[in-house]
């Protein structure tokens, strides 16, 4: 595994389930390495609580009750083709990942994974969100997690 990114992940850890925060962290620098993204960029992980992420996901999906990851996007990126910054650019920030580590705990025990490898996976999925990535149809889906399984290789984890 290569040394994390020298990028920024600000991580807040607003909720009571134990959850890596450290760990998660530097897996999002290990993301924007492995994308070949420049080192001034800036990502927020929020780890949040089932009712918190409710409320996140009724108010910018649509939809209702809890989920395990959500991902808010700042900039409109290419999926796979990371941007360039010139010596005299500002940082970027890519946008912001909420994780429900309580329900990503549940989501891990009924796919027979442990909590730690759904984690990673949550937070490999967000930062690709925050990267342009998405999932609209079967074929982008498999794209995505063919990606996702890249970089979760790379750091010593499957991918379910």
């Amino acid at each position: 595994m290569n040394p994390p990114h020298p990028g920024t992940v600000f991580l807040a850890d607003e909720q009571d389930v134990d959850a890596s925060g450290a760990g998660l962290a530097t897996l999002a620098l290990h993301v924007l390495a492995h994308e070949g993204y420049p080192d001034r960029v800036e990502v927020t992980v929020l780890l949040v609580d089932e009712e918190t992420i409710s409320s996140y996901n009724e108010r910018f999906m649509g939809r209702e009750g809890p989920t395990d990851v959500l991902a808010f996007p700042l900039e409109p990126l290419e999926p796979g083709v990371a941007p360039e910054l010139r010596p005299d650019d500002p940082p970027i920030n890519l946008g912001d990942i909420v994780i429900a580590p309580s329900y990503v705990a549940r989501q891990a025990e009924e796919f027979g994974v442990t909590t730690d490898d759904e984690l990673a996976l949550m937070v490999v999925h967000g930062m690709l969100h925050l990267m342009g990535w998405d999932h609209p149809d079967d074929d982008a889906a498999e794209a995505m997690e063919a990606r996702e399984g890249a970089i979760l290789g790379r750091v010593g984890r499957d991918r379910r």
